[in-house]
């Protein structure tokens, strides 16, 4: 298993901002499910200490070849958002559902990004990058191949 990160190229991004938002890509998978639980009584719950217990469900797969394995990732570069967006519409076609499967990361822009969008509340940001759940080698190939590896 892998975890695939495809990250835009045409941003010029500085490394730190690199690694910032390929991390986001990264725990997306992981984090969504746990902002989505907020407020939750059934799946999130706040102990007497303030600390919070939840549960996360996870394929055996996942758990076994990628979390208790070696943490296997490619990132490869998108030359610009449209080819990003064509990752999105590869892994809509594969069957694969945005939120649960691939998570597209959205900088707020508050240091060296300009916004290319602002939503209603007037909030700028930016598309860096897509980031999968880990996949099974196959599928994760199915997608790199028609990019290249970051450099």
């Amino acid at each position: 298993m892998r975890q695939l990160i495809i990250a835009r190229k045409d941003l010029n991004m500085s490394a730190g901002k690199l690694a910032a938002q390929v991390s986001h890509a990264s725990m997306a998978f992981l984090t969504a499910p746990l902002r989505d639980a907020k407020g939750d009584k059934n799946n999130i719950k706040r102990i007497e200490n303030g600390d919070y217990v939840f549960e996360i469900k996870m394929d055996a797969e996942t758990y076994d070849d990628w979390v208790c394995g070696i943490f296997t990732k490619t990132i490869c570069e998108a030359r610009n958002r449209n080819q990003l967006l064509k990752a999105k519409k590869m892994a809509e076609e594969m069957g694969m559902e945005e939120g649960k499967d691939f998570f597209l990361i959205k900088d707020n822009c508050l240091t060296e990004l300009e916004p290319e969008e602002v939503d209603e509340d007037g909030v700028g940001r930016t598309l860096t990058c897509i980031g999968f759940r880990p996949l099974p080698d196959d599928v994760a190939h199915e997608i790199s191949r028609k990019f290249q590896l970051y450099r």
